[in-house]
């Protein structure tokens, strides 16, 4: 059964279909979890957002073909390569009648996102340049800090976050519920972030980059991400509800993240960790 068949006019919810970081991972010991890099649908009602173009994205557009046409927008936290790999591999974007609307409030004024994209899908690092997709495609850079209206009744509010070469971090509101999406972005150790605080407040979802624990952190810093304990931090700071651990690290098997949901449900009971296929609804 499709996305589309599930949502009624006011239905709200995430669906998961990449919960890594940095690079996909697939085998025994991330079966459970997934090993997928990021990417999350959004329904809004029968609006389609989907957020990263990570490896899930090839799935997320095998399970949206029979829907033709598909009409969505694609918003990017940001465009290292964990987090737009799975766009050339996006079935919807080579067929004609889709109209696509993707996103990114990190490259102005410097770049833009056509430029970025196209760079990436080039001869000789990849065979089908950008121009190929057949799907009616806008390109839309924004700057950090903008609220947009994808649809009617949904707003969507932006944050800048802190990770090299920036990342944007998403709180989507529809039908009186909130998802909030902050991933790729460092803490400072004993500051809560303001941006993000403000980002959160209430949110009835919250998923994190929680790449690390407080323990692996250190030998990390400065690469840019954070831990499931900071995120507990601002959870509970911020009065969000579900707690939504994401961005799993490659080297975290089905093992060590079983004991990072059992530490986590300790610290603050009823956090989840992302895994592939998990659907949650305010």
């Amino acid at each position: 059964m499709s996305g589309a068949e599930l949502a009624t006019e006011d239905d709200f919810f995430v669906r998961f279909w990449g919960v890594r970081g940095s690079i996909a991972c697939p085998g025994p010991d991330t079966v459970k979890y997934g090993g997928n890099t990021s990417c999350l649908e959004i329904r809004c009602g029968e609006r389609l957002l989907i957020f990263d173009a990570g490896t899930g994205l090839r799935a997320l557009g095998n399970h949206l073909a029979p829907e033709a046409p598909v009409d969505a927008d694609l918003f990017l936290t940001h465009t290292h390569f964990d987090h737009v790999c799975g766009l050339p591999f996006f079935g919807p974007a080579y067929a004609k009648g889709n109209p696509f609307r993707l996103w990114a409030g990190h490259l102005l004024p410097d770049d833009n996102l056509r430029h970025v994209l196209r760079e990436m899908m080039m001869d000789p690092l990849f065979p089908v340049p950008l121009d190929i997709l057949d799907a009616e495609i806008r390109f839309n850079d924004f700057h950090c800090g903008e609220e947009h209206e994808p649809g009617p009744g949904i707003r969507v509010k932006t944050r800048p976050l802190n990770h090299p070469n920036s990342a944007c971090g998403y709180r989507v509101e529809f039908a009186g519920n909130t998802i909030c999406y902050v991933t790729d972005t460092e803490h400072v150790d004993g500051q809560l972030n303001d941006q993000i605080l403000e980002l959160i407040d209430g949110a009835d979802i919250f998923i994190y980059d929680a790449t690390y624990t407080d323990d692996e952190y250190p030998n990390f810093r400065g690469w840019g991400h954070s831990t499931w304990q900071e995120g507990v931090r601002l959870a509970n700071a911020a009065g969000a509800k579900t707690y939504v651990i994401f961005h799993h690290d490659p080297s975290h098997t089905d093992d060590v993240m079983d004991r990072i949901q059992e530490e986590a449900q300790a610290m603050r009971p009823g956090t989840v960790v992302a895994r592939e296929g998990l659907v949650l609804r305010p």
